[in-house]
């Protein structure tokens, strides 16, 4: 049981080699099938996934999709994770991906923010 509100959550899977013969980035790619399964909100950039959810379901989810690059037939992986948490009933516990993107994808911001 976790003691906090919502995660937010950059990761970046390194693996090597990156993919196979047929397919460049198939190493890389198991770990985004991973997220695009999970059922929790992402985003994919060309640099890293960005995802949020409850802490259960995050710390779970990196570790599958840290995992998932090895069991594609990498030789190594290196993973850089960026959390955030807000504790719950807090002004920040309401932060997801949204909100902290809203002003930078051309949209206003809500009043009072």
């Amino acid at each position: 049981m976790s003691h906090g509100g919502k995660m937010i959550v950059e990761i970046e899977t390194l693996p090597f080699p990156e993919g196979n013969a047929r397919n460049k980035y198939h190493n890389v790619e198991e770990a985004i099938s991973i997220v695009e399964k999970s059922g929790l909100k992402y985003e994919v950039s060309p640099l890293c996934t960005t995802l949020e959810g409850s802490p259960d379901e995050v710390w779970s989810l990196l570790r599958r999709m840290h995992e998932a690059t090895l069991q594609a037939g990498a030789e190594k992986v290196h993973t850089n994770i960026k959390l955030c948490q807000a504790a719950q009933d807090t002004k920040y516990s309401e932060d997801n991906i949204e909100s902290l993107t809203r002003k930078y994808r051309g949209q206003t911001r809500p009043t009072g923010m």
